[in-house]
């Protein structure tokens, strides 16, 4: 268990550090101005020659990896809530590279995804778990 949230820890840094460099990219290129054969195609050539936006696909790529991991070793309805957890690793993010002013009402959302967390965390801990040996057989009687 210690090592699916260490990966999920590791993977949700990584999310949140793409998700800033993507930001900081984008503050580069400028706003999207319509949705827009055109103004799509300005903002991808833009987007691929902007270090920032490259290296914040590359961290977004690294988080992908860490979810295909934890996927592989444990419960869907235990992981896929706890990587809302990214929202509280993008707040903090915002606040201390992005200098971006968190309202109080947000604040709340923030107490509350971590309530959640902990909440399936302990579900987790408590969850019966299968005993150990060989399946049990159903009841088999030889037929005459």
């Amino acid at each position: 268990m210690f090592k699916l949230l260490l990966i999920l820890l590791v993977g949700l840094v990584f999310e949140s550090t793409g998700v800033v460099l993507l930001k900081k990219g984008m503050a580069r290129i400028g706003p999207v101005h319509a949705v827009t054969a055109g103004e799509v195609a300005r903002v991808l050539r833009a987007g691929v020659t902007n270090p920032s936006i490259l290296l914040g696909v590359f961290f977004e790529a690294l988080f992908f990896a860490c979810l295909l991991v934890l996927m592989s070793r444990s419960d869907i309805s235990f992981l896929w809530p706890l990587t809302g957890l990214s929202f509280v690793f993008a707040t903090f993010a915002a606040i201390w590279f992005l200098h971006e002013r968190v309202a109080p009402l947000r604040w709340v959302g923030v107490v509350l995804i971590m309530l959640g967390a902990a909440l399936i965390s302990y579900t987790e801990q408590v969850k019966e778990k299968p005993p150990l040996g060989p399946a049990a057989a159903p009841d088999e009687t030889p037929r005459p």
